[in-house]
């Protein structure tokens, strides 16, 4: 998959326009879509922001690792990590049409903090039995 592609999949998967990564890339919207159409390619410190932004690693982009995990398993302390960024950067985020104020994203990510270890503390017994 091309460096444009991988952008495009990224923005796709947060649902950001190209406009909106522009704005938090500092660049203009057809910059973005010149990266995206591999007519122009991001220098180093756009790489790192771009990284930075979509919670990736440099590798990722530049082809070395086209998953963070053996045979392109994804790891729950990966979906974890994204689903946590993303609940705190969402702008006009919503619960039951209600907006979200930053205790309420916190009140969320520490739940499913909760839940997480629970989970690990179950497998991790279930292992120890078997």
């Amino acid at each position: 998959m091309s460096l444009g592609s991988k952008i495009r999949q990224l923005r796709k998967r947060d649902g950001m326009t190209q406009s909106a990564l522009a704005v938090r890339l500092g660049v203009s919207p057809s910059a973005v879509g010149m990266y995206e159409q591999n007519r122009r390619e991001p220098d180093s410190r756009m790489l790192r922001r771009l990284c930075e932004i979509f919670g990736v690693s440099g590798d990722y982009f530049l082809g070395s690792e086209e998953s963070s995990s053996p045979e392109g398993g994804v790891e729950v302390s990966e979906v974890f990590d994204e689903f946590t960024r993303r609940l705190t950067m969402q702008e006009g985020l919503m619960f039951d049409g209600v907006p979200l104020d930053p205790t309420d994203r916190m009140k969320i990510i520490d739940a499913i903090k909760v839940v997480a270890a629970l989970a690990r503390q179950q497998h991790k017994s279930a292992l120890e039995h078997s």
